[in-house]
């Protein structure tokens, strides 16, 4: 295991910089996920990570032994890729054991290694079997055993799952999740897919346009997000956002309609944007007018989409909804969860009242 630094960490091609001065800390045996939108910069700082992208700038170090001029295969990385990046011509069992053979291991000790990365990944009946012959779950598992037998300081995966189809992807993310538990090697993680992120991570780092936007747990991600960006990239559905003034101490949309009592001290009058997440909504007899637009049964759960003026509103619930489309009805939000953003820089206003 190692613990993993970045400092400053930059990257340009040619006079466009795509990376702006990057700082991460990862704690050894820590499962760290970046997440972010296309093109936000995460697959090419997993890449600087894992030598495959030279930086601008900045200093990348594994166990405090910084690793800037090292090969990729000096860094005792092992990277997982998107597409399992398999030799049609070898075995599972040859796949797996590639690299030892380029490092000169002796036949035994590559057999041992594989041996016991298949047994882990439930890969044994599949050694003589060539790529073309597997699913594409069990090929990303050859690519993971393929990682494993070199038993890196830092596992590297960059966007592993996104060419499974829905159910598989679930059931390879829990894979991988008790792969770390079991082997409690650092890893760091790419994805687009903030499901992923919240259910694997230990810590998630949230990219946008080359810049970090928030590091934490996905609970706090989740229940203190620090700009509209993130509140509204983390959790499905996304949080929903109204504009607001405060009343007294008290928040009400621009129509007057009531939102709650304000999450921090504003000045009377004060114009913020309000975030609330759609479980945190409620059907009414007083509250927000709305004119309900869309219902969405999902099983345990019924989706709402509610129109209020020129905003649409995001509501589930469990209970059973007895409206139809083109009903209004009033929502209210449950006390205390409300989010205040500042309209302008987008940040989330934080401090308790006053």
């Amino acid at each position: 295991m190692g613990s993993v630094a970045l400092r400053n960490i930059r990257k340009s091609y040619g006079a466009v910089e795509v990376l702006h001065g990057i700082d991460l800390d990862i704690k050894e045996g820590e499962f760290t996920v970046l997440v972010g939108p296309s093109g936000c910069g995460k697959s090419t700082l997993l890449r600087s990570i894992a030598g495959l992208e030279t930086i601008s700038g900045g200093d990348i170090a594994i166990d405090d032994t910084v690793i800037n001029t090292l090969v990729p295969k000096e860094r005792d990385i092992a990277m997982v890729f998107q597409n399992y990046a398999l030799y049609p011509h070898m075995s599972v069992a040859k796949n797996m054991g590639f690299s030892l053979r380029l490092a000169k291991e002796p036949q035994a000790e590559i057999d041992r290694k594989v041996r016991a990365a298949a047994e882990i990944l439930d890969l044994t009946a599949l050694l003589d079997r060539y790529p073309r012959q597997l699913s594409g779950g069990q090929r990303q598992r050859v690519a993971m055993g393929r990682a494993i037998v070199r038993d890196p300081k830092v596992f590297l995966f960059d966007e592993p799952l996104s060419n499974l189809d829905a159910k598989l992807r679930v059931q390879m993310r829990s894979e991988i999740k008790e792969l770390h538990q079991r082997l409690k090697t650092t890893t760091i993680y790419v994805t687009h897919d903030q499901i992923e992120a919240m259910t694997m991570a230990d810590k998630i780092v949230v990219m946008r346009g080359g810049h970090v936007e928030q590091i934490g747990s996905p609970l706090e991600l989740y229940d203190s997000p620090a700009s509209i960006f993130v509140a509204g990239f983390i959790g499905s559905p996304a949080m929903n956002f109204v504009p607001a003034r405060a009343t007294g101490g008290r928040l009400v949309t621009e129509a007057g309609a009531p939102l709650g009592e304000a999450p921090v001290a504003l000045s009377e009058g004060q114009s913020v944007t309000v975030g609330f997440r759609p479980e945190d909504i409620r059907l009414s007899d007083t509250g927000i007018p709305a004119r309900l637009a869309l219902i969405e049964p999902t099983g345990a759960e019924t989706q709402l989409t509610l129109r209020t003026g020129e905003t649409s509103i995001i509501m589930t619930t469990r209970d059973r909804v007895t409206h139809v489309p083109g009903d209004t009805v009033h929502i209210a939000i449950t006390p205390g969860k409300l989010h205040c953003f500042d309209p302008e820089t987008e940040q989330a206003l934080r401090g308790g009242r006053q």
